[in-house]
């Protein structure tokens, strides 16, 4: 008898069931444990030195993917920026960084990537400094993970883009619905794309709505934080803070001069599966309208339309609809032909007939890349220097539907959009395309 062959057997029956147990279709986990056979892991002998640039507090995404990226055996943070020294301070009592004692602490991103024995980094900061940090670090020759959303303005995420292309480093943009939450939005990804409810007609991305703020007062900048540096390249600003709400750290998402609300938050993501899933992720739409709530006014106040109802239309006539409600709540909608439709979101997947999910598709049928965890195809693709599942040019295709929406909502303009030469028909929507840098900072490519 073969053992190995036996062993192997029940080792697949046991996590087909497994993988069957959470409610993952049979095709589908069939599909991923195939994947993983065709594909098996590669010891992961290589170590891989990284840099977290943005550590951020508990609760934020720079410490999610530093804990994710340790999970590595053979990964080692052997530096750690952040302009709160609060954070460097917490970061360091936490134990899944391995040689604590031998990690560096840095107040400024460039000295961190000035330090030649760092391969890789993670980049966790506000939108505002996406594009400068990401191409720094590619220039200082690090590959890079970088959270959604890819840069602040169009032309900074295509100054990524071309810097990513000329230097050859890996890069993974942080949209990781692609690989992970039980696989639902590739699933749903791969049954739209394979016709199984028909032509679509529209999709609709609720994002949720964004949050309001009386004015705030000017306070005094907690001790050990760099404020100055934190507002880097934006207007200068009072620091402001009444407890609850501020211009900095989880909040900076409120205020357009660093962001651009939930529509680049959630949108960043739920958008991206969408062009996915419409396999235009390497393109656009062509048209966008939108309407909204005005903004409140004021110096000091969250400045983000609190409401907004964005409509992209595709050259083949497809419709996105991108809100800020729904009454299925946050998550994608897919609606096909003979009223079919599809719903995921990171907590479900469902459909107007139960079979449109769990009946199997063909054996020849359009698959997706395979990635089941985002990080680990990162740490993969550093070591066998191949593409990520989310490179530079899809990240910035998926940002610029969120920038096209906030544009069209600041402008009130029904507005073209040309997806090759990225620009718009009208000139009073094209000067939000980039921003201007406060001195002494500059996008230089």
């Amino acid at each position: 008898m073969d053992i190995g062959n036996f062993s192997r057997r029940g080792f697949m029956q046991r996590s087909l069931a497994a993988m069957a147990a959470t409610g993952m279709p049979v095709w589908y986990a069939k599909q991923v444990l195939a994947e993983q056979q065709e594909q098996p892991q590669q010891p992961a002998t290589k170590p891989i030195k990284m840099g977290a640039i943005g550590i951020g507090s508990p609760q934020s995404r720079g410490r999610d993917i530093s804990r994710e990226a340790c999970r590595d055996a053979n990964v080692r943070y052997i530096a750690l920026c952040d302009l709160d020294k609060r954070h460097l301070a917490n970061a360091m009592k936490y134990d899944y960084f391995k040689d604590v004692d031998k990690i560096k602490q840095y107040g400024d991103f460039r000295e961190l990537l000035d330090n030649k024995d760092i391969d890789a980094v993670t980049i966790a900061v506000p939108d505002h400094w996406h594009a400068l940090v990401a191409i720094e670090a590619l220039k200082k020759g690090k590959d890079v993970y970088c959270e959604m959303p890819f840069a602040l303005t169009i032309k900074e995420g295509r100054a990524i883009c071309d810097v990513a292309k000329k230097t050859g480093k890996i890069y993974q943009v942080g949209s990781q619905q692609r690989s992970e939450f039980n696989g639902r939005f590739r699933q749903a990804v791969q049954l739209v794309r394979n016709s199984r409810i028909g032509k679509i007609k529209t999709v609709e991305t609720c994002v949720d709505g964004n949050p309001t703020s009386q004015e705030l007062a000017k306070v005094a900048v907690p001790e050990g934080f760099n404020y100055e540096m934190w507002l880097g390249p934006a207007p200068q600003a009072d620091y402001v803070d009444n407890g609850r709400q501020r211009r900095c750290h989880y909040e900076f998402r409120w205020w357009i001069e660093y962001s651009g609300g939930k529509i680049t938050d959630w949108g960043a993501h739920h958008n991206d599966i969408a062009q996915w899933a419409l396999d235009m992720d390497k393109t656009g739409p062509v048209a966008v309208e939108a309407t909204g709530t005005a903004p409140a006014q004021g110096p000091n106040r969250y400045n983000i339309h609190p409401r907004f109802e964005v409509t992209y239309t595709y050259a083949n006539g497809v419709k996105l609809i991108c809100r800020s409600n729904h009454q299925r709540g946050n998550g994608i909608l897919f609606t096909g032909e003979d009223n079919k439709w599809l719903f995921v979101s990171r907590n479900t997947i469902q459909a107007s007939d139960p079979q449109i999910i769990s009946a199997a598709l063909p054996n020849d049928a359009w698959k997706p890349y395979p990635s089941t965890n985002h990080m680990r195809n990162f740490l993969e693709c550093v070591r066998q220097r191949k593409e990520p599942i989310c490179p530079p040019e899809i990240g910035h295709r998926s940002a610029t539907v969120c920038h096209m929406g906030n544009i069209a909502l600041r402008t009130g303009l029904k507005l073209k959009w040309d997806p090759v030469k990225e620009t718009f028909d009208k000139e009073e929507a094209n000067k939000y395309l980039i921003r201007e840098f406060r001195k002494p900072w500059k996008l230089e490519v």
